[in-house]
């Protein structure tokens, strides 16, 4: 599938985006990974889901580079995450900058950066720098921000795609932390694959300054119990 076959399957008749799991009605995804064709011819969320699936059989984790940065992956990738959001009460309209928790989803906000162009809408994105507490790219100062990583654990919601789980308790309360000190306010937190077992899951943090408690909405794309149920059928792929 080329880039400009994926980017037309999000276009309608009158040539305007729409969601991107309504672009195409196909059968729930395989055990394996289809042929090129079979795969061409899937829905795009199940196309993701089939990637992230066969990189996960045999892996006990993975930061998703394999899949975030595969040609087939990039084009669905922002505007899945996007549409996951919108389903979520979150429009782009709702935050101004999506920021990466960890270098594993940077790809992730390039992706929703250029989804939320190609929508018309202005999406700025920075990441995490925990050598000197702050962050890198665009002022977010007196912005409405989204946290974004690859992955995130249900153990204390650390960060799973970073050295930081080298440590112990929620890490998420020093990225927090480090955001309202540049004088922007976190309005969710959301990840690719997600290990958060609720029905409604929400993150508490405490900014490491102030002592003061939070809840932020979490937001997944997909949960890791549906990829491992179809990774356990697919051989695995240790390249």
């Amino acid at each position: 599938m080329t880039c400009s076959t994926a980017r037309l399957a999000y276009m309608s008749e009158d040539k305007t985006f729409r969601k991107t799991h309504d672009a195409i009605s196909t059968p729930t995804v395989p055990e394996a990974l289809p042929t090129p064709e079979g795969f061409a011819l899937m829905d795009p969320r199940d196309q993701l889901k089939a990637l992230l699936a066969e990189m996960l059989a045999g892996k006990a984790f993975s930061e998703l580079y394999t899949v975030t940065l595969d040609h087939r992956a990039t084009v669905l990738l922002g505007h899945l995450l996007i549409d996951t959001l919108e389903e979520q009460g979150f429009g782009v309209d709702d935050f101004d900058a999506v920021g990466a928790l960890t270098p594993a989803a940077m790809p992730l906000v390039c992706a929703m950066m250029q989804a939320a162009a190609s929508r018309g809408e202005d999406l700025d994105g920075f990441i995490m720098d925990f050598v000197f507490p702050a962050v890198k790219g665009p002022s977010i100062a007196g912005k409405r921000v989204l946290l974004l990583d690859a992955w995130l654990s249900e153990k204390s919601y650390i960060q799973t795609s970073s050295l930081v789980t080298l440590r112990n308790g929620n890490e998420l309360g020093l990225d927090f932390g480090i955001v309202e000190a540049q004088g922007a306010q976190v309005v969710a937190v959301a990840a690719l694959v997600g290990g958060v077992d609720m029905e409604k899951p929400v993150i508490d943090v405490v900014n490491p300054v102030s002592d003061e408690r939070h809840e932020l909405p979490f937001i997944e794309v997909f949960h890791e119990s549906e990829l491992r149920e179809i990774a356990d059928g697919v051989e695995p792929n240790n390249a």
